[in-house]
């Protein structure tokens, strides 16, 4: 399946009638579509000023790009009719397929019988507004927009159509190359129309915004694409409430819960994340003009104090910094600047060189030194309706002087996003300046250019369908997990309190004792710590909320404790979170996930993530823990869930004991389908079957 001819279509067809089917036909000679429009109506009722056939079989030839304004039923008919014909691909409109399954039952199947009567022919939709290729001057569109025909430019395809309208109608000098609306995805989805505009050299990089994964493989497959043709995808990811996270018993479940699993899958694929509309077009922007930057090292220049601190602490947090000048820019500022600045990164220039062109341009082109990534000039423009902007001519003139003389890559931003009107971003933009609007939609945006990797060769473990689920006994959970790899405790089993206290006197002092069947021990009383005498354990039973006994030999030399666990979420795959453990799980909110199977080096590297990371590496003097052990204990967690797929719910270990010298699981769950088989065979994360 090509989607060619409906994105570079020479001819369009406008089956249907009434307001919405006439603006397409207003749309598409507004944009200057240079080819044959063909309105389609029974009736023979006329689009404007385009005459109308009465049938699609009257047409001259084939459409290559068909929008479809007719009710949900007919256009199951006009879909089969075009697909038989060898049109090139078609927009559905109506609505009331699958996104209305609520309200109609029938939404679903009809939303099948679409696809069944595609066939190989494209469908975008239903619930589908269309698609504009600003570079083709090719639309079908319901609807008024706001951008113009480009060269070059981005390409970004929705699941919103009403949020694909408001971004045609952005005013921040970012070249729009296409707009694509996917609707409902029922036949092509958005990796499959990213893909296409990868191909095409005019487009500078994608931008999707995602409600849900609906194919994974088809996401990585667009993230090779991508890689191959170094292009870079910026996502904006909705679905982050606390409402997707579901009841469970234990911490793993709660903490990968709700928006985790899609960070760690846009994480695994190379795409940068963003969290708000304006941010994602600041983003956009910033990689059409300079493509992904290679740290988040930048400098930032203002004739203001108050503007330097807000630049510093707007990145405070962030992947982005300022380093501290370098010999050579200090010598060079001081020279542009004279002894009565001070010099710092950001940089308050003061205003006395304001409107001396030349003055303006050695001093910013004195601070933009190869190691930069980027430089930002701030500087907010008056508003042209009630002020005059030619006292800003110096800052413009000054921006371009400077980019010229270092190369480097320069950005003008404003502190307040609407303080740069289109026409001066236009400016900027012709003397090689990057026009950026809001300094924290900015900063953002640099976090997110600077965030690209290299992209995982692993594909993402993806889970079957759930059922009901049960948890294993901690000690069987223990034995499943130590068949993999695992380090577990010496440890035995009692159904009484003096047995207990016998079991301790076999396994050694001190020990541990914990209630058998009790979710979260510690919150229950069912956990007590270096017992250091069978009369303290036959107490600490008796004094416990149960009838059976797990007694393990205590883990001494402890450095850190970890929570290393494993949730299945449908949307995403096998979730592997890692974060502080023990009671420091909810105190510290301290985690990181990633998807399984994950590299041993990825895994290191979301160790570094977290804070409790400054435990593990030794903290004031005190001995680090043994990283091999961690990473060999998380390699056999993910091993038995790589092993374990079919039926595999849930793995927690909490907490994973962090010496010196080992990694060892203090306490385990697994959680499995009712009635599925576990296998003790040890499988790698390198399995190929296993990722299939």
């Amino acid at each position: 399946m090509t989607l060619q001819r409906l994105f570079s279509p020479k001819s369009i067809a406008i089956i249907g009638g009434g307001a919405w089917c006439e603006a397409v036909a207003d749309q598409a000679q507004r944009l200057g579509f240079d080819g044959a429009i063909h309105p389609v109506h029974p009736k023979g009722k006329p689009l404007g000023n385009l005459p109308a056939f009465t049938s699609l079989q009257d047409l001259p030839e084939p459409p290559d790009a068909c929008f479809i304004g007719v009710n949900r039923h007919a256009t199951l008919d006009v879909v089969a009719e075009l697909s038989a014909m060898g049109a090139g691909g078609a927009i559905c409109f109506a609505s009331g397929f699958s996104e209305a399954d609520h309200e109609d039952a029938a939404g679903s199947d009809l939303q099948a019988q679409l696809v069944a009567a595609a066939g190989r022919m494209p469908v975008l939709g239903p619930n589908c507004y269309g698609m504009i290729n600003y570079l083709e001057s090719a639309i079908l569109w319901p609807d008024q927009h706001g951008g113009a025909q480009v060269d070059s430019g981005v390409a970004i395809v929705m699941q919103s159509s009403n949020m694909a309208i408001n971004i045609t109608m952005q005013q921040r000098g970012l070249p729009i190359a296409a707009v694509v609306c996917a609707g409902n995805q029922a036949q092509t989805g958005m990796a499959e129309i990213g893909a296409h505009f990868l191909e095409d050299p005019r487009i500078t990089a994608l931008g999707l915004h995602i409600e849900g994964f609906n194919d994974i493989r088809a996401y990585e497959a667009l993230s090779r694409k991508a890689a191959e043709l170094g292009k870079p995808i910026v996502a904006l990811k909705v679905g982050k409430s606390d409402q997707a996270k579901a009841a469970t018993i234990s911490h793993t479940a709660s903490v990968a819960g709700g928006d985790a699993g899609a960070t760690a899958l846009l994480r695994r694929l190379n795409i940068a994340r963003v969290d708000s509309l304006p941010t994602f077009l600041e983003t956009l922007k910033l990689l059409h003009f300079a493509g992904p930057l290679p740290s988040g090292e930048i400098a930032s220049i203002s004739c203001s104090g108050g503007e330097a601190s807000l630049a510093a602490d707007t990145a405070h947090g962030t992947p982005v910094s300022f380093p501290p000048l370098t010999d050579s820019q200090s010598r060079n500022l001081r020279d542009a600047l004279g002894p009565m600045v001070a010099l710092a990164n950001p940089l308050d220039y003061h205003t006395y060189i304001w409107r001396n062109t030349e003055a303006m341009a050695s001093a910013w082109a004195a601070m933009m030194e190869p190691h930069l990534a980027l430089t930002l000039l701030v500087v907010d423009f008056p508003r042209a309706d009630k002020c005059s902007d030619a006292d800003w001519d110096c800052a413009i003139d000054a921006a371009g002087l400077a980019k010229t003389r270092s190369g480097g890559v320069v950005a003008m931003v404003t502190t307040l996003p609407e303080n740069l009107s289109e026409t001066i971003a236009a400016r900027l933009v012709a003397k090689g300046v990057i026009p950026m609007l809001g300094l924290r939609e900015t900063i953002e945006a640099v976090a997110a250019a600077s965030g690209f990797g290299a992209l995982s060769e692993q594909p993402v473990l993806l889970p079957p369908a759930s059922g009901p689920a049960e948890v294993t006994s901690e000690a069987a959970a223990k034995t499943a997990l130590h068949a993999h790899g695992l380090r577990i405790p010496k440890s035995a089993q009692a159904t009484s309190p003096v047995q207990a206290a016998q079991m301790a006197g076999e396994i050694g002092f001190p020990v541990v004792l914990k209630g058998v069947g009790i979710a979260h021990k510690s919150e229950a009383g069912a956990v007590a710590l270096n017992l250091q005498q069978s009369e303290a354990v036959e107490a600490a039973a008796a004094a416990m909320p149960c009838a059976q006994f797990l007694v393990e030999e205590m883990i001494t030399g402890t450095v850190a404790e970890l929570l290393v666990g494993v949730v299945k979420d449908p949307a995403h795959g096998f979730v592997l979170t890692l974060g502080a453990g023990g009671v420091l799980t909810e105190l510290l909110e301290d985690s990181v996930s990633l998807l399984v199977p994950s590299t041993r080096a990825e895994i290191a590297a979301a160790l570094a993530t977290l804070k409790i990371s400054k435990l593990l590496n030794g903290f004031r003097n005190a001995p680090a823990a043994h990283l091999p052990a961690i990473l060999d204990a998380i390699e056999a967690v993910q091993n038995y869930v790589l092993a374990n797929a079919d039926g595999l719910e849930e793995v927690e270990i909490n907490p994973l004991i962090c010496t010196p010298t080992d990694a060892i699981a203090a306490d385990a769950l697994l959680r499995r389908q009712a009635g599925a088989r576990a296998t003790n065979t040890s499988q790698t994360h390198t399995n190929e079957k296993a990722l299939t």
